[in-house]
């Protein structure tokens, strides 16, 4: 295992904080994780609605997404900013690379951290008081990988408990539709973030970080299809509980499909640029359920 404080290469001795390195650190350019946050917390206010939610709920939870999942990837970064000097991929990221200081994360950090906060103030007080376990979920995750096997795992709590805040938002308290959708989330996030850490299971076996994809080594195309499976199951039961139509499980079973057919892509070594893809590919999944989940109520 290589000591984490060993960099890679030299670090420039002054770093200013720039629009371009600040952009780079947020991933403006790539908001895949953006959308995987934010698509679950829309299924979740479309079945809290039975339909269409209410715009003000659409706009709110579209920028809290946004804000918090830069807020998050800065968190990471910064927890990860030794690691990621060994890491092929990560090893030009402004922090890792010390374009910016870690001061530097702190102030952007407040910054979408308050904008978040401001949002959340507008939400009933019931979700008001669920929103500090989002700013923990959010801190815990970095850290995960140090200790947990499957960091995904906390990674997908995190993810999902934005379901749990638009039901809240939506009707006031929490009911079995909300939950199942957490749930739900969760598997998701643990099958699509394996195939991500696909790309680095070498650097991470390497530096000592842990992962599912280390962790179930040949078996994690099983692991995948597990998640996902159960994920399609507790997203039928959510829209049964929700009463919803025919439209939402035919969706549903192409998404079944499609989903199996990655998990059976994993028995054989995957590259690195095609677990990318098929990373990615999972905005698509999730857009297709939102879909079905508006045809299912409105069709």
């Amino acid at each position: 295992m290589i000591a984490p404080s060993a960099p890679l290469h030299d670090v420039p001795s002054q770093s200013n904080l720039s629009w371009s390195a600040v952009s780079r650190l947020i991933r403006l350019r790539n908001q895949t994780g953006t959308w995987l946050l934010l698509l679950p917390t829309l299924w979740s206010l479309i079945l809290a609605a039975r339909g269409i939610p209410p715009w003000s709920l659409i706009v709110i939870f579209s920028l809290g997404s946004f804000l918090m999942r830069s807020a998050g990837v800065v968190l990471n970064d910064l927890a990860d900013r030794r690691f990621d000097r060994h890491v092929t991929r990560t090893q030009h990221r402004p922090l890792a690379s010390g374009e910016l200081r870690p001061w530097h994360a702190v102030v952007v950090v407040g910054i979408l951290l308050a904008g978040a906060a401001l949002l959340v103030l507008s939400l009933n007080s019931f979700t008001i008081m669920l929103s500090p376990i989002a700013l923990l979920l959010a801190g815990l995750y970095p850290f995960a990988k140090r200790v947990v096997q499957i960091p995904q795992a906390m990674l997908g709590i995190a993810f999902g408990w934005g379901t749990i805040m638009a039901w809240a938002a939506s009707h006031g308290t929490i009911e079995d539709p909300a939950w199942l959708v957490f749930v739900a989330t969760a598997c998701w996030a643990v099958g699509y973030d394996t195939i991500y850490a696909l790309q680095d299971r070498e650097d991470d076996e390497r530096i000592g970080v842990k992962s599912s994809a280390l962790f179930f080594r040949t078996s994690a195309w099983l692991a995948v299809g597990v998640s996902f499976t159960v994920m399609v199951a507790l997203l039928g039961l959510a829209g049964w509980l929700t009463q919803i139509g025919w439209f939402f499980y035919a969706v549903l079973a192409g998404v079944s499909l499609y989903c199996a057919t990655q998990a059976l892509k994993l028995r054989n070594p995957v590259a690195p640029l095609p677990a990318f893809d098929m990373f990615r590919r999972h905005v698509w999944v999730g857009t297709a359920l939102l879909a079905g989940l508006l045809g299912g109520f409105l069709i």
